[in-house]
């Protein structure tokens, strides 16, 4: 048994696992999951750099978790950063921040890395429940990850499309007007073409959404009134249900969204451009599945991620 934590530090939010993992029973559980929204990618798309306040506000979240990690005992800490610090030209003076904040070398990983981490963190928990091939889509704020496998990652492909990142190049008005939607439409479908290029989305059996957008939008599709991990996780709902979620949310004003009580404030003003990606991608995968001659009717949402992933790669280190 190794007790280790995980940190995903993303666009949005700054995430942590703590958890004992037994390799040998293949089992990992849960001592202390929490997130942050930090919006470490505040302006990157624009400026290409991270904001002094938004690097703040992460390394300030770093060292809290790295006092967690310490009240429990922690054997081993992954931390990995994925698509701002990926983009960003001041990324070497963010991952130094880190490194003082928490004592070990934070990772910034390359999009196939996130998608291999996120496929084993999500696929981990629904193999023995639904059949492969997976597509498992990691829809963050900075990028969406696209992997494809049965056991193991067979293609993947990262998109630089995501919540944060849409909301701050097109959806601009509250609600977002017409004109705004189509272009962030356009800008999502020519990256699922390219992604399409890489991977063979019409060969997906069962179609996995990961993060807090798809999270959202499942909550929202199941009508429930608070945040309830326990009924998110694995749950099964009709292409249909999730569209007309999606859409909902994209046609509402910051108000209308803010009354959502499952909706954690910090997603208010940007669950429209997530919502819109994954009404995209959904929609694509059907089509392409569709004209490969099978047939896809629902989605499967788990809360189970790329923070499981870098988990079960922190104990085997």
């Amino acid at each position: 048994m190794t007790r280790v934590a995980a940190i995903d530090c993303g666009t949005n939010s700054i995430r942590l696992l703590v958890a004992d993992v037994d390799r040998t029973a293949g089992t990992l559980v849960d001592l202390d999951r929490r997130m942050e929204v930090v919006r470490l990618g505040q302006g990157v798309d624009r400026t290409g750099r991270i904001a002094p306040e938004a690097m703040a506000r992460t390394l300030d979240a770093a060292q809290r978790y790295g006092r967690i990690c310490d009240d429990l005992g922690v054997e081993a800490v992954r931390f990995v950063a994925t698509s701002a610090s990926r983009d960003a030209e001041n990324r070497d003076e963010f991952v130094a921040g880190v490194r003082d904040a928490l004592g070990v070398e934070p990772e910034v990983v390359e999009g196939t890395e996130e998608a291999a981490l996120s496929f084993r963190g999500a696929t981990g928990v629904l193999a023995a429940r639904h059949p492969g091939p997976y597509l498992v889509v990691d829809l963050g704020g900075g990028s969406t990850e696209l992997v494809l496998g049965a056991s193991a990652p067979e293609a993947a492909f990262s998109m630089d499309v995501g919540c944060v990142r849409i909301t701050e190049r097109h959806l601009l008005g509250d609600p977002p007007t017409p004109d705004e939607i189509a272009a962030a439409r356009s800008d999502v479908r020519a990256a699922l073409d390219e992604a399409a290029a890489v991977v063979p989305l019409g060969k997906a059996v069962t179609l996995v959404g990961l993060a807090g957008s798809v999270t959202t939008v499942t909550a929202h599709a199941l009508g429930l009134r608070t945040y309830q991990p326990a009924r998110i996780d694995g749950a099964v709902l009709p292409v249909e249900t999730v569209l007309a979620a999606c859409d909902d949310l994209l046609g509402r004003s910051h108000e209308r969204r803010a009354e959502l009580e499952f909706m954690h404030p910090g997603r208010v003003d940007v669950i429209g451009a997530g919502a819109l990606v994954w009404h995209e991608v959904v929609s694509r995968v059907v089509d392409d599945v569709a004209a490969a001659g099978g047939r896809l009717t629902e989605v499967i949402t788990s809360e189970h991620d790329i923070l499981d992933g870098i988990a079960w790669s922190a104990a085997e280190r």
